[in-house]
């Protein structure tokens, strides 16, 4: 990726120390613009001695640690039942007493439930989410945790997503097809956002 421009070299220095120092963090970007495979990136950092879960629609995530578990949703069978949502796997793996989680992408309400296990000791948690930019995807996880269902004031949720997510790493697909990332520390958007 740095010999492609999409970053610089001491932009993944920090990023990998954000990795090690278990950043909770977030990669947006739109189609096509590498979350996944910057997510790929990102998880080869993580220590080989931590025990990791990724949560997939499709097992996309290529992590080579020794300690992972891989769960992958299911849709409903003809009858209708058998349905495993991202939100259930979120809520499950937790008692898989797990050092970090790894969310392929997050779309709905299970934002709520990776907010909440970002919260609750699982440092270093990583996910992904479609946004247009780093303030977008602040938005958008905000409307995803509504999705929850669970009626908590706007407020109590810019809270959690201001106390969860420490960085976004924001990833743009240039004209000429390359990615760029451009990176938001939370001390630029985040406390304004939970004050509002």
């Amino acid at each position: 990726m740095i010999e492609w421009g999409t970053v610089t070299a001491e932009a993944i220095e920090f990023l990998k120390a954000c990795v090690i120092g278990r950043i909770n963090m977030v990669v947006s970007g739109g189609t096509g613009s590498g979350k996944t495979t910057f997510l790929n990136l990102l998880s080869g950092y993580i220590p080989s001695n931590e025990r990791i879960i990724t949560i997939e629609n499709a097992a996309e995530l290529q992590l080579r640690q020794e300690h992972v578990v891989t769960l992958e949703s299911r849709p409903p069978n003809i009858e209708g039942r058998g349905e495993v949502t991202i939100q259930n796997l979120v809520v499950n793996s937790l008692r898989m007493r797990p050092d970090r989680i790894i969310v392929g992408e997050i779309r709905s309400e299970e934002a709520l439930d990776m907010l909440q296990a970002m919260n609750t000791g699982h440092e270093g948690s990583m996910t992904t989410a479609h946004s247009n930019s780093p303030r977008d995807t602040l938005s958008r996880i905000e409307t995803m945790t509504l999705m929850a269902g669970m009626e908590l004031p706007v407020r109590a949720i810019r809270e959690q997503i201001a106390s969860a997510l420490e960085l976004v790493v924001h990833l743009e697909r240039l004209r000429t097809a390359r990615a760029r990332s451009a990176t938001l520390p939370r001390s630029r958007g985040w406390k304004a956002m939970s004050s509002r």
